[in-house]
């Protein structure tokens, strides 16, 4: 009989205005089984629902994740519970707010989907990045085939999505996938980095620029524009629209508050 540390768990805790969302079965290379697609789940609405301003995903172990550990998967349940925020970000509840992504090592199927559903990845430099669900007779089924058209194009994605081939930290860079490539060991460091600069900027303005870009990438450039004027109207009513003036004018770091 499996036990539940058999099954892996979900991290988090906080630095600062930063949540720190863990993924930790590092013996069996962070396979995901139910108790951790629905702890995820939770970790992502806990985040949306908290006072953090962003969130890191990173993993435990020298690899992101083998993707799902289909021995200890029941399939017959969705892969994240309908009511909480979806860490892919397919189906709502949507966040609203930011998420970076540190990768190493193998990263594959739902893992790299996980990755791609954030709003930047961070790659060690010995990522293993594949979709391999051609090679089962399965297609990917949480956004992979879909942003990676959408940041590369037909040609480049087609070439590793129907071969199920694997592509390095490079050849992600190069694609769009990710956006930095480092020392392995430097990637949880570099993302927390990330993470907390753009902690650091007017949390109103991060969610709004979220709002329009997802607007623009699934309704198109038009509708994105024709929202603009209410977006930017709310945000210069707000009370961190005078404090960002008010920091500018005496030249001093914002204290931004959310509202």
């Amino acid at each position: 009989m499996t036990d539940d540390n058999e099954l892996g768990r979900i991290l988090t805790r906080e630095d600062g205005h930063v949540l720190l969302i863990g993924i930790d079965r590092p013996k069996k290379y962070n396979g995901f089984t139910n108790k951790m697609l629905n702890e995820l789940a939770q970790a992502y609405t806990e985040y949306e629902n908290g006072p953090w301003r962003c969130a890191l995903v990173y993993t435990t172990g020298a690899h992101f994740t083998a993707g799902l550990d289909l021995a200890n998967l029941d399939r017959a349940v969705d892969l994240f519970p309908k009511e909480l925020i979806d860490p892919v970000d397919l189906h709502a509840p949507l966040r609203t707010k930011p998420v970076v992504a540190a990768v190493r090592g193998i990263t594959f199927t739902i893992g790299f989907e996980i990755a791609l559903a954030a709003d930047m990845i961070i790659a060690g430099s010995d990522a293993r990045i594949a979709q391999l669900e051609v090679k089962r007779n399965l297609i990917p089924t949480c956004g992979g085939t879909q942003r990676m058209i959408e940041r590369a194009g037909w040609g480049n994605a087609m070439r590793y999505l129907l071969t199920g081939d694997e592509m390095t930290a490079q050849d992600a860079y190069r694609m769009g996938f990710v956006q930095e490539v480092v020392d392995p060991e430097a990637v949880y460091d570099r993302a927390l980095v990330i993470a907390h600069k753009v902690a650091d900027q007017a949390p109103l303005a991060v969610k709004g620029l979220i709002k329009t870009g997802r607007t623009a990438a699934i309704d198109g450039f038009e509708a994105s524009v024709a929202d603009l004027p209410v977006d930017s109207a709310a945000l210069r009513d707000s009370n961190d629209a005078k404090e960002g003036l008010q920091s500018f004018i005496e030249r001093r770091k914002a204290n931004y508050t959310g509202t």
